[in-house]
């Protein structure tokens, strides 16, 4: 009984096989090769049964125990060449084409999804086969490479760029962030690496640990350029906050483009009060600068300018309040040469170094210096925020009817300007009057001065 049965299979086969010699339908005639043409998407010669179009028998048996009785026409990628286009004609070959192994990414008969690939629209399974699988499941992701859309940025078999690019990088980034395209090319200000280079030199194409799918976290990525603000940042004893905190320097300034100089998303003064107009901003608090500065009659220079950087490097300093130049914190501070560099390196230098002078201030009675009598004092060296503010003020000379903060007391200053000098009633002495062309005798002044 077993017997007759392997003759009527040998049988069966032979018939088979005498077919498939004179037509390829006898290939899907059995179970045999029923897998192939069940395909999703089947390889144009299998969909219309043309087997022989890519392969020959080599020998009447077949199957054949142990060994093939069909193979290729030819080897590929020459077989594929028959009916594609080959390829060549580019500088970058991606290197399974190059090796002439189109196998390695296509089933040759049919597969799950287009272009005989058995992935669908995520190829993310398929690429990382042979390329390294980390840039793929970082925290953030570039937005085709989330999905898997490798071929919207990389060609599948040759190109004329790096990396299978089908555009140069600048070309092709702007080709989907057209929007940015558009205020790029209208921007007055451009960051020279987006002016110059390619968008890879900060940002990673495929995925990041670091939000924006930058290369590294803010500054250290800015650093890199920026080498001068790194030593600065290095060893900085009053650093600017906001570097050291989410966002870092983009806290400040735009990445790529602005209408305004240094890269700032507005200009000078409303980049500093956008974040400097609150009432508790860090620790200790700041005073709230959008609130000082309003409707305040006069204004010191820089800040009639818009210029706070004038006085404030903004981006750190080894001195209080980031000032560019020395400037005590307290308000009775021993004066030495350079100890208020902040304020006369746009001031009259000469402003403290004399206790009597006709020409290096208008505060003087007579010859008597006043200024140096405040501030150059062998007790108490009053600092200029005694009487000043550095920012705005209702009153002359940044002068406020109250100005300083003395314990619970809000001490007055009561200053009076006349045309050649003024008078002055504070919560800190007795009332003075002072003249420059003819000067006050004070009974306290004259007796210390005959001693």
């Amino acid at each position: 009984m077993n017997r007759f049965l392997s003759i009527s299979y040998f049988a069966l086969l032979l018939v088979i096989l005498f077919q498939g010699s004179s037509s390829a339908q006898t290939c899907s005639a059995t179970s045999c090769h029923q897998a192939i043409l069940g395909t999703e998407k089947p390889h144009a010669p299998v969909q219309g049964q043309e087997c022989l179009s890519c392969h020959h028998q080599k020998n009447t048996t077949h199957p054949l125990l142990g060994g093939k009785s069909w193979e290729l026409v030819v080897k590929v990628p020459v077989l594929c060449a028959q009916c594609h286009t080959p390829f060549g004609s580019k500088k970058v070959m991606h290197s399974p084409v190059k090796e002439g192994d189109c196998l390695a990414c296509h089933k040759p008969h049919g597969a799950a999804g287009k272009f005989l690939l058995d992935v669908r629209e995520d190829r993310t399974e398929l690429c990382v086969t042979c390329h390294n699988p980390e840039p793929f499941k970082q925290r953030f992701m570039h937005g085709p490479v989330a999905v898997g859309a490798c071929n919207k940025c990389h060609a599948a078999h040759e190109a004329n760029e790096k990396a299978l690019l089908d555009a140069p990088v600048r070309n092709l980034c702007l080709s989907c962030h057209n929007d940015f395209a558009t205020e790029l090319k209208n921007a007055k200000v451009t960051h020279p690496p987006v002016k110059d280079g390619p968008c890879t030199a900060c940002h990673n194409p495929h995925g990041s640990s670091v939000s924006k799918i930058l290369k590294q976290k803010i500054p250290e990525l800015c650093i890199e350029c920026h080498g001068k603000i790194a030593k600065k940042l290095a060893g900085v004893k009053v650093p600017h906050k906001p570097l050291s905190q989410e966002g870092g320097c983009s806290s400040c300034h735009s990445a790529h483009y602005s209408d305004n100089k240094r890269l700032l998303p507005f200009d000078e003064m409303s980049a500093c009060l956008n974040c400097h107009d609150k009432d508790n901003l860090g620790t200790p608090p700041l005073r709230n600068m959008k609130k000082d500065l309003e409707d305040k009659k006069y204004l010191h220079g820089p800040i009639k300018k818009g210029q706070c950087a004038a006085c404030h490097d903004p981006h750190g300093s080894d001195n209080f309040r980031m000032l560019r130049g020395s400037y005590p914190a307290e308000i009775y501070v021993p004066y030495k040469e350079g100890i208020y560099s902040a304020c006369l390196s746009c001031h009259e230098k000469n402003l403290l170094r004399f206790a009597e002078t006709t020409i290096y201030t208008k505060f003087r009675n007579g010859k008597r210096n006043l200024h140096y009598v405040h501030v150059v004092n062998s007790r108490k060296s009053r600092s200029c925020r005694v009487c000043h503010q550095a920012h705005a003020s209702n009153g002359e000379k940044l002068i406020d009817k109250e100005v300083l903060k003395f314990g619970v007391w809000d001490i007055p200053v009561n200053l009076t300007i006349s045309t050649s000098g003024g008078r002055c009633a504070p919560g800190c002495h007795q009332a003075f009057t002072y003249d420059r062309e003819k000067a006050v005798v004070y009974k306290t002044y004259s007796t210390n001065r005959k001693k």
